[in-house]
């Protein structure tokens, strides 16, 4: 069989000559490989930061009741621990390996939603959180202030609690502590959920209370903390605090 020119796709000597010798700017390409680094470069600075919460000292409560979801490593009181909540969920996994190459810091939850991922890293030096925490922001191009601003929902102290109300709270929340009857209740919620760990965490500081729930992940973060009543209008303060202070050094 006689194969043509034509039939290889060549139209003429020019288009020949144009295939075997092509000009010098057609010479300047992006590999493969270049391209790919491109466009994870460009999805790495897409990620949203929601939440970014750093706590200096893991109190003993907290730590406990964070260990019981823990899929990872372990907390323990005193740990240095950073949350941090981005936007699409499925980028956590490029933040996780950012951070855990950044320093010997362990990962102690992971949690990809569809919206959101979310994960918790701890360390009992605070500089090696600290550090995977600036190698996360610089990698994706943002900073503490432009994570999203902390909005409560919704907050309440409850006073004297009835058995029936306490039984129910007690059978739907049980990986913290149990409420008893004639207690208070101090309840937050907040928008992103993250910011509810800096709230128990700095409430446990202040105050004599019981971690009765911490849920911070999804939609709403939601805290439930139970104890006399003075103790938790001193811890209900305390956590005010801390959510205040969050909007003070955020601008999203």
């Amino acid at each position: 069989m006689q194969i043509t020119g034509t039939s290889l796709g060549f139209s003429g000597s020019g288009s020949q000559r144009d295939e075997l010798h092509p000009s010098a700017a057609s010479c300047v390409i992006t590999t493969d490989s270049e391209a790919r680094l491109v466009s994870q470069s460009s999805a790495v600075e897409s990620i949203e930061l929601r939440t970014y919460v750093f706590l200096d000292s893991l109190q003993p409560q907290l730590a406990a009741y964070m260990g019981t979801v823990s899929q990872g490593f372990l907390p323990i009181p005193g740990d240095a621990c950073l949350w941090l909540e981005v936007s699409p969920g499925m980028a956590v996994h490029r933040v996780t390996d950012i951070a855990l190459k950044a320093s010997t810091v362990r990962l102690g939850q992971m949690v990809v939603e569809r919206a959101f991922g979310s994960l918790a890293l701890y360390h009992r030096d605070q500089s090696n959180v600290l550090h995977s925490g600036d190698v996360v922001l610089e990698a994706i191009g943002s900073s503490v202030d432009r994570r999203t601003r902390c909005s409560v929902t919704w907050t309440e102290i409850i006073r004297a609690i009835t058995p029936d109300h306490a039984v129910l709270i007690n059978r739907q929340n049980r990986r913290g502590s149990m409420i008893q009857a004639g207690m208070s209740m101090f309840i937050l919620e907040t928008e992103p959920a993250g910011y509810v760990l800096l709230a128990a965490n700095e409430a446990e500081k202040a105050s004599n209370i019981t971690v009765v729930d911490v849920k911070a992940v999804g939609a709403f973060g939601r805290l439930t903390l139970a104890g006399r009543e003075g103790d938790v209008e001193e811890a209900a303060e305390a956590a005010m605090r801390a959510v205040e202070h969050i909007n003070r050094r955020s601008k999203g």
